[in-house]
Parts: C-alpha cells; structure tokens; sequence
C-alpha cells in the first residue's frame, strides 16, 4: 500500500527527527556536542546537525572521508586533537565553509596537502602543532583568506614555502608557529620579504639552524623592533656551528661569532620622541604626524593602534588616509577612535628605525550653552516680580506710600529704594 501524503509527511518528520537524537556515548548541550575520549574510532551516524562546537578529541580516529561533516553546515568549532588521523580526504570539509577553529594537534598527519583544507576561506586558528608532518605544500594555505593564526610546532618540517604566505592571501595573518622543527636553513630574503604582521608572529626557534650571517641579520632586526617571538625565546633561538648539533651556540648570547658579519649597517636602539596628546570631539578630521628623528626622504612609515589594529598603505580605506611623509589621516573620529597610535618610520637602507606616540582622545559634542540673552531676560523677570510682590503686598511707612502707617519691617527698605530711584530718575 502507498503511503498518503501524510503519511509521508509523518514518516519525513520522524526520519528528520531521528537525526537529531544524540548518540548514546556522547553529550550534547545546546549548541555543542562532546564525543571527547570515549574510544571512537569512526565517526557516530547520528550526529545531530544543529551543534555549532563539536569536541572529538582523544580518540581512535585514523582518516576523515569525503564530506564527513556535510549534514553539519552551523559548525565553526572542530577539536580532533589527539587522535591517530594520518590523512584527510578530497572534500572533507565541504558544506561547513563558517568553520572557524579547526584543531588537528597531536595526530599522526606527514603532510599538508593543497586539498587539505578547501572551501574554509572563514577558518581563523588552525592547530597543526605535534604531528609528523614533513612537507606543506605550496598553495595549502592559500584559500585561507581569513586566517590569523597556524600552530606547526614540533613538526618534522625541513622546508616552509615563506614565499607564499602573500599579504593578499592571508592579510590578517599574525602568528606563524614554526618552532621546534628540524629546518636547518631559512630563506632569508623570502623571510624578510613577509608581511610586517607575519614577521612580528613568526616564531622560528628551537630549530636545528646553521649559524649564518643572513639569519643573524634577521634575528638582530627583530631583536631590535622588540618583536616577542624573539624576546619571549631570546635563548632558545640557537644554531650548529657549520651544522655540528654538538657545537650549538645562541645568536643573541653569542655575539662575538657574528662580528664578521655584514649587517647592512648597525641599527641604531629605536628612538621614541616625547608622547603627544590630541583631544578633538567626535566627527572631526584628524591628522597624526609622524615626526621622528630620522630625516631621510626613503622611509616607510606604519601605524600600529589598539583600536584599529595594524595600519600601511595597503590597509587604507574610506575613513583613513596616509601621505607619503607617514602622516595619518582619519576622516571622522568616532570615541572609540581613542587610544594611543604608535608610528614606526624604518629606513631600510641605513638599517634605522624610529617610533612615535600619539595619545587620541575623542569626546562627544559638547552640550550647546545655555544662551545668555535669555539668562538675562530671566534674571530681569524674576526681579520684576520681586519689586512688584514687595510693591503691592509689602507695607510701608514712607511719603510715596498710600497705606496706613505700620511698623518697620523689611518693607521699609524697598520703599527707600524706589522712592531713590524716581528721585534719581526726576532728575
């Protein structure tokens, strides 16, 4: 017998509904579903689709099959650290483009491959940290586009395709974990030609590196602008005296091996000028100067704020302008414009660099005053009814007065005051 169309419609219901039930050994709770550490070694059939978060950690997990997470497209959470996954098939990860965490830590992955990680142009932190990988392939991160932070520590990684990492690929990209790999050269001048914003998170110690005067350059640069992947881990950056892992020596403890070394010039300590305070009211055009003690033409200038983050020219847009001697425009203010702005000049040629501190504040339109001609005209119309409440319910006794004679009380001395005032007025 064919069902009716409302049988059919029950049955959809029923089928829908099944789907949602959640599986026996794990725990959901709103919109987070935990299968963490029960022994799993494929995924449950019955995942609900409706968790946002799914934890998947510490389990027997090997491989990940095409459009595992297809009917969960509201995730943008995923933890499967610590599990055995050695790959990741083509289309994985299709239909849940808003994931935005994706931990793979402590698995067993040996490469990073361009399919890896397709179509998640909305993934920001990706944990990579702790496998064995060897090898990332060139173009693996390139759909990346939101990405700011990756994690590839203790990894067996001996080459890093820096060349790809493009400002226009991944322009939020902060932090590049590279530490505690076994790469025994870096690419100096790919290293150098990263965004500013990768080489101040780019962290590349704890690495087997052969002492060279390139990377000695590098790392002196970074030392030098204050960067933490190097002052956080000032001893923990080392490198093999022409490769001998037992003669290893610390870059910045170490100065006298690299006294040979052409350094394009000595950089000067950066010199930051006095802190300057602007105060303007919401909505006003501000500029910001960037006059330091450096006074070469060929600088490159950048601004750094806690409100608007990292700013270069090619970060500009309709509400900020910056002309060609560093100064910053801002078109209109808004109070949460206020902050401290710190512009960095560099003169690469000479190997200087300068700061300066620009303290904003923005406040709201002040309150319109009020309007003295009308202070007046109430301070006239207040006395007015003083004189004439005085005048018609006060007695007196004086000669300008038509009442009966009364004892003296403070009526008196309005009536002297008038009686002065025609006189005066007479005359």
């Amino acid at each position: 017998m064919t069902p009716g169309p409302f049988q059919a419609l029950l049955l959809f219901g029923i089928l829908h509904c099944s789907k949602q039930i959640c599986p026996s050994i794990c725990l959901c709770i709103s919109d987070t579903v935990s299968c963490s550490s029960v022994g799993l070694a494929k995924l449950p059939q019955s995942l609900p689709s409706f968790p946002t978060n799914l934890d998947l950690s510490h389990n027997n997990l090997s491989c990940l099959g095409p459009s595992t997470f297809t009917m969960m497209p509201r995730l943008e959470k995923l933890w499967m650290a610590h599990n055995k996954i050695r790959t990741l098939s083509h289309n994985v990860f299709s239909n849940v483009s808003g994931l935005r965490l994706l931990d793979l830590s402590s698995n067993k992955l040996h490469m990073v491959e361009q399919h890896y990680f397709h179509g998640l142009w909305r993934l920001e932190e990706l944990r990579l940290f702790n496998n064995k990988i060897a090898q990332v392939e060139v173009g693996s991160l390139s759909g990346l586009s939101s990405l700011k932070k990756i994690y590839l520590s203790f990894n067996q990684i001996t080459h890093f395709p820096f060349f790809s990492i493009q400002e226009h690929f991944q322009p939020f990209l902060a932090m590049l974990d590279l530490s505690s790999n076994r790469m025994s050269s870096l690419p100096s001048e790919d290293v150098k030609a990263l965004p500013r914003l990768v080489q101040r998170g780019l962290y590349v110690h704890n690495n087997p590196l052969i002492c060279d005067c390139s990377m000695y350059a590098v790392f002196w640069q970074w030392n030098l602008r204050d960067y933490n992947s190097v002052k956080d881990f000032t001893d923990e950056h080392t490198c093999n005296v022409y490769g001998d892992p037992r003669r290893s020596i610390r870059f910045f403890r170490n100065n006298q091996f690299f006294q040979n070394c052409t350094v394009e010039k000595p950089v000067m300590q950066p010199v930051t000028v006095l802190l300057s305070d602007v105060v303007v009211f919401e909505g006003d055009r501000v500029r910001l100067d960037c006059q330091t003690s450096l006074s070469t033409t060929d600088l490159s200038f950048s601004w750094l704020s806690s409100s608007r983050g990292l700013i270069t020219q090619t970060s500009m847009n309709d509400t900020l302008s910056m002309f060609s001697n560093g100064t910053l425009e801002i078109q209109a203010t808004m109070v949460n414009d206020s902050g401290v702005y710190l512009c960095t000049a560099v003169d690469v040629k000479q190997g200087l660099n300068a700061t300066r501190k620009v303290n904003v504040t923005v406040l709201l339109p002040a309150a319109e005053p009020f309007n003295t001609g009308y202070t007046t005209l109430l301070g006239c119309m207040v006395t007015l009814v003083l004189i004439l409440t005085y005048l018609f319910l006060t007695p007196c006794r004086c000669s300008y007065c038509k009442q009966p004679p009364a004892p003296y009380n403070q009526g008196t001395l309005l009536c002297v005051f008038l009686a002065l005032y025609k006189r005066t007025s007479l005359t």
